[in-house]
């Protein structure tokens, strides 16, 4: 009997599954008590709460070329961000059909290289080799400066696949790159004195963050949007996907690295607490590149890297903090050094492997860092 009952059941739900008004919308439930606001706390769960798109589709989309002419009026400046760009395509095509594996070395951190390490520093190095513009170039994985060219422009450093320790997980990584002029070098600078910077975010797409004369732009790699054929039927390789882009004063974002250090810094437990407490949201990955890029797509956001006597800062000034300083304080965003509580840009940069605490993102959480951990009020 009970065998029977089971089996009249599964056929009852079955046939229901299929009948006309198995997915007709449910009708909601009027009710006399005023709609409360859902801003942060989200009526229908994560949709309110996770900051989706509000990017509109475009009817075209200018191409590298274009936006270059308009707002980077340095041609030598114009050059070496294409041959940049072209490096980054050739990373992303390398990125997907490579396997990340040790490779047997380490680089002289002490950080163990991976397959796809080797693979994206090969391209950079191959990019500023056959450079025109290209001076001297720098790579994180072996940070000796090297004359390539003695009588060009531009000394270049990267950091050729930033989040090493999170791509076996194929989770979003990236490659960054600051730019110096030869009137400054690199060692003895500071990052304000940078002729542009370059972030790029391999995930799912390609997008790259450059900061050109009057802000920054990003443009995405080997999209087809309509509008945006070329006369001869072909695609343009980078599109302009944002323009001027500006980061918020407020967030609700947060991305705190380093929290082992709130262990010893209470102004940092302290600041932890404030964003649980008022309810902000957490978007962490790991990866530096993920974590910050996501103030220029989201406009706001705060990224936090403190340091302290038993969980010191790692991330490297030259390589890291700097170029992301100098695009997001160009965007509107701020930056602290997180010990004086003055601006990443103003640090000397005395060593290739020199290392920095690091906060970055909307200003007036910028601020609020300082206020509880660098303790400058």
């Amino acid at each position: 009997a009970a065998m029977k009952f089971l089996l009249l059941l599964s056929l009852f739900a079955a046939s229901s599954a299929f009948s006309p008004t198995a997915f007709a919308p449910r009708t909601k439930a009027v009710s006399s008590s005023p709609k409360t606001s859902t801003a942060l706390k989200g009526e229908y769960g994560a949709s309110s709460t996770s900051f989706y798109t509000t990017t509109e589709k475009q009817d075209s989309y200018d191409d590298l070329d274009s936006i270059l002419e308009g707002h980077c009026a340095d041609k030598q400046l114009q050059t070496l961000i294409r041959e940049m760009l072209d490096a980054c395509a050739d990373i992303t095509e390398a990125l997907r059909t490579a396997l990340v594996t040790v490779e047997g070395s380490s680089n002289t951190f002490g950080d163990a290289q991976l397959s796809v390490d080797v693979i994206a520093d090969n391209i950079m190095w191959d990019a500023c080799k056959n450079s025109k513009v290209i001076k001297d170039g720098a790579s994180e994985e072996d940070p000796i400066v090297r004359t390539l060219h003695p009588d060009n422009e531009y000394t270049v450093c990267w950091d050729p696949l930033d989040g090493s320790s999170i791509v076996d997980n194929n989770w979003a990584v990236g490659t960054i790159i600051g730019v110096w002029g030869k009137d400054t070098g690199f060692l003895g600078a500071t990052g304000r004195d940078q002729k542009t910077s370059m972030v790029a975010l391999y995930g799912p797409r390609t997008t790259v963050v450059v900061a050109l004369d009057d802000g920054v732009y990003e443009f995405t790699y080997g999209c087809t949007p309509e509008g945006c054929q070329l006369d001869d039927g072909t695609w343009a390789p980078w599109i302009c996907s944002r323009k001027d882009i500006k980061i918020s004063e407020d967030c609700k974002i947060f991305a705190p690295a380093n929290m082992r250090a709130a262990q010893e810094l209470p102004g940092y437990k302290a600041l932890l607490d404030h964003y649980m407490q008022d309810r902000y949201t957490l978007r962490y990955s790991g990866g530096l590149v993920p974590d910050v890029y996501q103030q220029f797509t989201k406009n706001q956001g705060v990224f936090s890297n403190p340091t302290s006597d038993s969980s010191p800062a790692k991330l490297r000034l030259a390589f890291e903090a700097a170029p992301f300083g100098l695009l997001v304080e160009k965007a509107g965003g701020k930056t602290s050094d997180g010990v004086s509580g003055g601006s990443v840009l103003d640090v000397q940069i005395n060593a290739v492997d020199q290392r920095t605490p690091l906060c970055i993102g909307s200003s007036k959480e910028v601020d609020r860092f300082n206020d509880l951990v660098c303790m400058i009020n």
